[in-house]
């Protein structure tokens, strides 16, 4: 389900998108809500909501506000530095680095993440809720968490080698 399109250097891609129903006197009212992974494929993602009456400016509000919180993510190549689990609601997801070649092992939700950030060797798995919007959150929640060595080494003030 997630369509790539590719503008001002950043990619887009759609994870989720929700038609919600309000009852009124003629019948009913539809809007729809759409969650949008953003990322520039070089260590930069973010995910953006937006609700709107049609599909087109939602997926438009969803970008506008992907492109405003993006964050920085730590990667060692083609893949993660380290093992990481990340957390949001019921969600849970633990990614583990892997040998080149491997490719993106993971659910449509996380490998959307994963692609928009530009990680190609990854392994990955979900536990607790399946539900899209929460495992792109707990995702990038995880992603925040990775530090290079080099880094811990200067946080820590010793030398890992």
């Amino acid at each position: 389900m997630a369509t790539e399109i590719e503008q001002r250097g950043v990619a887009e891609k759609v994870v989720k998108i929700k038609r919600c129903a309000a009852v009124v006197k003629g019948g009913r009212r539809f809007s729809f809500a759409a969650m949008v992974v953003v990322g520039n494929g070089n260590g930069r993602v973010g995910w953006g909501y937006g609700k709107a009456n049609e599909v087109p400016p939602s997926v438009e509000k969803a970008v506008k506000d992907g492109t405003r919180s993006m964050v920085d993510i730590q990667l060692d190549g083609s893949t993660i530095p380290h093992q990481v689990i990340g957390r949001f609601g019921s969600a849970h997801v633990v990614l583990v680095p892997a040998s080149p070649g491997t490719g993106v092992i993971a659910g449509a939700a996380v490998r959307a993440v994963c692609e928009s950030v530009g990680i190609h060797d990854i392994l990955t798995k979900s536990f607790g809720s399946n539900n899209p919007i929460p495992l792109v959150k707990a995702t990038i929640a995880a992603l925040q968490e990775l530090r290079s060595s080099n880094e811990v080494e200067r946080l820590r003030g010793v030398n890992l080698s």
